[in-house]
């Protein structure tokens, strides 16, 4: 396996900047998941490192090579594709074996390779049914198999459970996890399905607008996220954010309040909070609760959602905003009853709000 690293990585289609300067280093054996939304450029920043997208400038080094004008066929990767892209009239055997045909290598070794990647992924009794024969998620592992057989330096994924339903996706996300503790293998992973990245990753790379927002293991993105944009993505129910006053600032300490959130004192990590200006403050649903006194917020119980391992409340404020509580499933809530609302100050985060 290998390490890859981007640097200062720009992709422009003539004047629309797509990639504007990504650097990322990705260590070898490392589950990297690129996450954003759609249009971010994170299928783009893959099939650069796949060699399917030429770089406009900046440099690529896959096993400390540098791979700019190095053919996709010869850079040591294998790819997952969303579509499976699978030959129809092909038997799953000859779908796995096909780049090693393609090589031109002996039937011994294809049989030999392809019977330790069926092995690998459960599906030997598979061998012999062509894809019309076989589930989304049954096709999407002859993909997998297809590149295992490869003996790839790094595996790329673009989207790759996007096609299935929620049951076969959870089914599949365990077999990818599966398979990279098995490989010890070098795995960067594209999705728009932040869950996906969070349960997989070891290194989450959060892409918005062709930049990096962040880069981090998937608690620490979600814990101490580095501004509004990867605190709001990361995370669901996607974090409550309120515009606050700043009263005054302490230290690493400020207290807030606005016409909907009473006095607060609330730890900050971020520059740019200062006395006398406008600040955000966020808050994941998970940390906005209920009580009977000491409450910072007050509103009304717009929506109570059953989900089976928890209730979500949306509720309204006398602004017009909203906020989500996430809570206990058996928790005891009505539409148009008034609550009031608290938080550990030391769970919320604060952001400036012009940045």
């Amino acid at each position: 396996m290998a390490e890859v690293r981007l640097k200062d990585v720009k992709k422009s289609y003539g004047k629309v900047d797509v990639i504007k300067g990504v650097d990322i280093d990705i260590e070898d054996g490392e589950f990297v998941v690129f996450v954003g939304p759609s249009g971010c450029g994170k299928s783009t920043l893959l099939r650069m490192i796949a060699g399917l997208e030429d770089i406009t400038s900046g440099t690529l080094e896959i096993g400390n090579r540098v791979v700019n004008e190095i053919p996709a066929s010869e850079r040591g990767i294998a790819m997952v594709f969303q579509s499976y892209a699978i030959f129809p009239h092909m038997t799953v055997r000859e779908n796995m074996a096909f780049g090693l045909t393609v090589a031109g290598a002996s039937k011994d070794e294809k049989d030999t390779k392809v019977a330790e990647a069926a092995r690998i992924l459960q599906m030997e009794h598979l061998l012999d049914r062509r894809p019309s024969q076989l589930s989304g998620g049954q096709r999407q592992r002859v993909a997998i198999g297809r590149a295992i057989v490869r003996k790839p330096e790094v595996f790329l994924f673009d989207e790759p459970l996007s096609n299935l339903d929620a049951a076969l996706r959870l089914g599949m996300r365990i077999e990818i996890g599966k398979l990279h503790k098995q490989l010890s293998a070098t795995m960067v992973y594209v999705t728009h399905d932040q869950v996906e990245a969070m349960t997989l990753a070891d290194k989450i790379v959060v892409l918005k607008d062709g930049y990096v927002q962040q880069i981090g293991p998937p608690m620490d993105l979600y814990h101490r996220p580095a501004n509004l944009f990867v605190a709001g993505f990361i995370g669901a129910p996607s974090m409550n954010f309120l515009d606050v006053d700043v009263e005054s600032k302490d230290g690493h300490a400020a207290k807030v309040s606005s016409a909907i959130v009473a006095p607060v004192a609330i730890p900050f990590r971020l520059d740019g909070i200062e006395a006398g200006n406008t600040a955000k403050l966020g808050i994941r649903p998970q940390d906005l609760k209920p009580v009977d006194e000491g409450g910072v917020i007050e509103g009304q119980v717009q929506l109570v959602e059953r989900l089976g391992t928890e209730t979500v409340i949306d509720i309204g404020l006398k602004d017009g905003s909203r906020v989500l509580s996430s809570l206990p499933e058996d928790a005891e809530l009505d539409p148009g009853q008034t609550i009031s609302l608290g938080f550990s100050p030391e769970r919320a985060h604060l952001f400036a709000a012009e940045t």
